[in-house]
């Protein structure tokens, strides 16, 4: 009998695991979605002598999106974000996560910055805050400063489209 037991529990651990597998991990759910964005100070990743408050955005919707000059998912989703940009369709923000302050300024010299501020977090600090499980993720903010979606993962066009879609139906529905 006493042998039984290290077999019950491996088959139990392998069934969790087998199961955790099988989830997608975009779907993780996010505590701070229907919170508001966490106000905070954060060096301008052009100036170390520049900070921006992230409350300087309440008043219109916008997206926050995580990226890294070393990560290359948000390269694969650059090209949305630079043709949202375009399109002025909404304002990007940019949360550089865990990063060097030359490295991305150099990679968005080279790959076009989409982004109408970008916040320098190179210890993770404001990402641990927000719940950043890695890079990219983005946030979608309301006016009101509250975060109504969060997607982790490159973006494509389908679940960008959807999310602002959803932000604006959030912002014109009765209260």
């Amino acid at each position: 009998m006493r042998q039984l037991i290290p077999i019950a529990i491996f088959i139990i651990l392998i069934t969790f695991f087998a199961i955790g597998l099988t989830r997608d991990p975009r779907l993780i759910p996010s505590p701070l979605v229907g919170e508001p964005l966490p106000v905070r100070q954060l060096g301008e990743l052009r100036s170390s002598e520049t900070t921006l408050n992230t409350n300087n955005l309440v008043g219109s919707n916008f997206v926050l999106n995580v990226w890294a000059s070393w990560c290359a998912a948000c390269l694969e989703e650059h090209h949305l974000l630079m043709d949202l940009a375009t399109r002025e369709a909404i304002p990007i923000v940019g949360l550089n996560y865990k990063d060097t302050r030359k490295d991305a300024s150099s990679w968005l010299r080279k790959n076009g910055n989409p982004y109408l501020q970008t916040w320098f977090d190179p210890n993770g600090e404001f990402g641990m805050e927000l719940g950043v499980y890695g890079v990219p993720e983005t946030f979608f903010v309301d006016k009101t400063g509250t975060i109504r979606h969060k997607h982790i993962g490159p973006l494509d066009r389908g679940n960008l489209a959807n999310a602002i879609d959803m932000l604006n139906a959030k912002q014109n529905s009765p209260p």
